[in-house]
């Protein structure tokens, strides 16, 4: 589906454009093509690269999808890979844009994301002086956008860590607590590997030799490196956190588990003294002292509730009860 077309020359929009006008432009200097479209088909994508004389391999990334986050150079074009993120009834949906960038044009594919990136273009169209640097300007636009939008997914994670974490000492929580935290860790993973390797991605048009398309925009990549670097270093302390935290929880299931044990060796101690009395005057034999006692039987009662009594008074002291 084609969102939209337009067309720039020195930072300026020029008019939106129908398919079949691309190529006209192409051939005005100082103007490049900033098209996107959404969950494109083979057609559009095939349309695309007759006229911006596209990598095949590149289109048959696009046109397959589930790609790994990556910047590749094609000759005098780029081809980026970034997901697309969001939370949707406590479940992490993964998108993908898919970005094309030559001397005198921009190619986004938006697939399997509701997220828009419109507020992109508007942004770029306020400030002419920077659009001014083309098209490898409008890349680090759209890679920004979308890294942004990092950045509420990790603290609702750090928020439902806390949840979790104010909880984890609670009695009888630890199989719940254990669940969330691998959901949560699910979510993370999830972010990381959106972050990881587009960090070392954006981190080659930083410094060395940068592709001519993104010269111009040196710096402002390097502002997107720094974001993501400081996200990868929150993921690793969550994961840390997680981490302990699943320790936790499962310790204290173990120390759970003691207790009942304990409650039960306990109980089983005074019910074994009881029992054992209670096997020794019940033999009934002739010879057998107090036997024929009237005050026999209340002074064994009294015997074995006392015996138990002690024995559950010392538990008791133990912590055992």
């Amino acid at each position: 589906m084609l969102i939209n077309c337009v067309a720039y020359q020195d930072g300026r929009k020029l008019a939106d454009l129908d398919i079949e006008e691309i190529s006209d432009y192409l051939e005005k200097p100082d103007c490049f093509v900033w098209v996107a479209l959404r969950d494109a088909t083979p057609a559009e994508l095939e349309k695309m690269r007759e006229e911006f004389a596209l990598h095949p391999l590149a289109v048959e990334d696009a046109h397959k999808g589930h790609q790994r986050p990556k910047i590749e150079e094609y000759g005098e074009s780029l081809f980026a890979v970034v997901h697309l993120l969001e939370l949707q009834e406590g479940e992490l949906m993964l998108g993908e844009v898919d970005i094309f960038v030559g001397r005198n044009f921009v190619l986004s594919v938006r697939n399997r994301s509701s997220q828009h990136l419109l507020g992109v273009r508007e942004r770029c169209e306020r400030e002419p002086e920077l659009l001014r640097q083309g098209a490898g300007f409008v890349l680090y636009a759209i890679m920004d956008a979308v890294v942004d939008r990092y950045f509420p997914l990790i603290d609702a994670i750090e928020s439902d860590l806390e949840a979790v974490e104010a909880h984890i000492f609670d009695k009888g929580m630890a199989r719940t607590n254990i669940e969330r935290l691998y959901h949560l860790k699910g979510r993370m993973v999830a972010l990381k590997h959106a972050v990881a390797p587009l960090m070392e991605a954006v981190g080659k048009l930083t410094s060395g030799r940068v592709p001519p398309v993104c010269a111009n925009s040196r710096d402002y990549f390097r502002d997107v490196y720094d974001h993501l670097t400081r996200i990868n270093a929150q993921l690793e302390t969550v994961r840390d956190t997680i981490g302990t935290a699943i320790q936790v929880s499962l310790s204290s299931v173990a120390i759970e588990q003691s207790d009942v044990a304990k409650r039960l060796a306990a109980w089983a101690g005074i019910f074994a003294a009881a029992t054992a009395f209670a096997g020794i005057w019940g033999m009934n034999f002739k010879a057998m002292p107090e036997l024929q006692w009237e005050y026999g039987y209340p002074m064994a009662l009294g015997i074995i509730v006392s015996v138990c009594a002690l024995l559950f008074l010392r538990f008791r002291r133990m912590g055992w009860l």
